[in-house]
This record gives C-alpha cells, sequence and structure tokens, in this order.
C-alpha cells in the first residue's frame, strides 16, 4: 500500500523513551499540568538521566483511572484489553463489531515518527506504531452522505476507579472531519517504542493526529461512528472557550492559560529553552490546504 507521507525525523531525533514515558514526572514542578499530551516539534537528543521502568510507567494521564497522576499505572492494569473489539457504525457500508485480532490482521502496521505538542506548552518527538485510519475506515465502507468521524472510549466502571468521579461526562468522545481521519498522517497507533501500547497510554488502539493537540488523541477506543454532523466532543462540552473542536496546533491562539506561541521542548532539562511552535505543529505543508478560507482563530 502506498503512502504519500515521507517523515522528516529519524529514530535519532525522537524523545527518548525514558523521557516520554516520564515526561509529566519531569515537568512536574514547571506549571500546572492538567490535560493530556499532544504532538509538538523537537529533536531531543536528552541529557537526563533514564528513569526506572516503574518510574517510566507511572505518571500519567488517564482520568477514567483517577486524576491522580499516578493512578493510571496504579489501577490501569484492571482494564482487560484482550479480548477487545471496535464497533464502527453510523453511515458505513458493513456496520458491525469488529474484533481487533481482526482488525490487525487486515492492516498494514508501520513506524511513524511524529511530532508531539501538548496545549500546556511542552513538546516531544514519538515513535508509534500503526497503521492509517482511512484503512480502517474503508474495511466498512463510508457512505457519501458521512462528513465526520466520532470516536468513544471504553467505559467499564467495574475496571476504571476514576469514573465514579465526575470529572468530565462519561464516556470521553472526541471527533475528526471526514477529510482529517482520512489524512495520511492520521493513524490509529497500538505500540511505541516498537512495544505495545501500555493500559495507562491507551491500551490496545489509540488515535494519534500530529498536527493537533494531544488531547484529541483519544484513548482506548471502543466505537468509531460516522455521522453528518459534527460530533460533540469531551473537553469542548467541558469549555467550549477553552477546547475548540479542531485543536489544531496553532502558536498564534493562545489557550486562555497557556501561551501557545513558544514550547519547552523535554529532553533538554527542566529549564531548557524554549522554541517557537509551528502552526500545525510542523506539518504545515501536508494539512494546510485542509482549512483553506477558515478562520483558524474562530473554528480553534
Amino acid at each position: 500500500m502506498a503512502h504519500r507521507w515521507t517523515n522528516d525525523l529519524t529514530i535519532d531525533d525522537a524523545t527518548p523513551q525514558s523521557v516520554f514515558m516520564n515526561r509529566r514526572q519531569i515537568l512536574a514542578g514547571a506549571a500546572g499540568l492538567g490535560l493530556g499530551s499532544i504532538a509538538g516539534p523537537l529533536a531531543a537528543k536528552a541529557e537526563l538521566e533514564p528513569n526506572s521502568w516503574d518510574d517510566i510507567t507511572s505518571y500519567n494521564n488517564f482520568f477514567e483511572f483517577g486524576t491522580d497522576k499516578g493512578d493510571p499505572a496504579a489501577y490501569a492494569s484492571a482494564l482487560t484489553t484482550s479480548p477487545w473489539s471496535v464497533t464502527i457504525d453510523g453511515l458505513v457500508d458493513r456496520p458491525g463489531q469488529y474484533d481487533f485480532s481482526d482488525i490487525m490482521s487486515e492492516m498494514t502496521v508501520e513506524g511513524r515518527i511524529y511530532r508531539l505538542r501538548c496545549v500546556e506548552g511542552w513538546s516531544m518527538v514519538v515513535p508509534w506504531n500503526g497503521f492509517e485510519l482511512s484503512d480502517l475506515l474503508a474495511m466498512a465502507g463510508v457512505r457519501d452522505e458521512a462528513r465526520y468521524v466520532a470516536f468513544e472510549t471504553a467505559l467499564r466502571p467495574e475496571e476504571m476507579r476514576g469514573v465514579s468521579r465526575p470529572v468530565i461526562e462519561w464516556p470521553y468522545v472526541e471527533g475528526l472531519r471526514l477529510d482529517e481521519a482520512l489524512h495520511p498522517l492520521t493513524i490509529m497507533a497500538t505500540g511505541l517504542y516498537g512495544k505495545p501500547i501500555p493500559n495507562q497510554n491507551g491500551a490496545p488502539l489509540r488515535l494519534v493526529v500530529p498536527w493537533k493537540y494531544g488531547y484529541k488523541s483519544i484513548k482506548s477506543v471502543v466505537r468509531i461512528s460516522l455521522v453528518k454532523d459534527e460530533p460533540p466532543t469531551s473537553w469542548s462540552k467541558y469549555s467550549a472557550r477553552e477546547y475548540g473542536f479542531y485543536s489544531n496546533v496553532n502558536p498564534n491562539v493562545d489557550h486562555p492559560r497557556w501561551s501557545q506561541a513558544h514550547e519547552r521542548r523535554v529532553g533538554g532539562g527542566l529549564f531548557s529553552k524554549k522554541v517557537p511552535t509551528l502552526m500545525f505543529n510542523g506539518y504545515d505543508q501536508e494539512v494546510s490546504a485542509l482549512y483553506d478560507g477558515m478562520d483558524l482563530a474562530k473554528y480553534h
């Protein structure tokens, strides 16, 4: 299968695995950390001392398991990830419940080294393993009337202790415009650093859209729906003023609590120099045409 996208990053540019998995612990004193991760530019040949495996996997955001950064690592092992299935429904020719193993048998899994940019102002580079979302949607057959793709995270109160608290409205939901979903940069990730994604990072299947802020990369996906109208998203429902539907990385549009003009590249130490944030997280050439004629401040 031919892919139009050409990677401008190499494995040498990737944020070291220890830094990636432990990123919130490293940044913990620098700023009020709240939401999840995102895509951002960087060549991070960090001088940081690697953390132990326990440290690496102990500091994450996955509010279904609790709001404390240590909760996902402590409790996400309760999530049953095998067997797993994804319901694909709505405006598709072949709606149904697709077994994860059947999906994987049909998909072309490849490595994608992407910039990761967080709305909180930090960035890194991550080597993902996964397949293009467009290939999965092709399995189900997208109907002509479809305009958007809606995603839903698993909701299992018996396994997800955090959902007993109304942090946001459960289940966690996200959405893309159909042309965004079909873009070759958009993938469903099944691994990182050549290993399966840990439960606390969104096992076994998560969305990755590298030109958007990371909270768009919904974890542990159980439903994908093709729809005609713009679907609701969890953080937009929480605060539409702070979290728009598009959530494109845009240095010219600040979040009410965080400037987006610059970012601190993880791997250079806690007080590493900030660098300018790139439009669309450095993927301007690949994706800017998707938004021709749109007011990117209004449709943030």
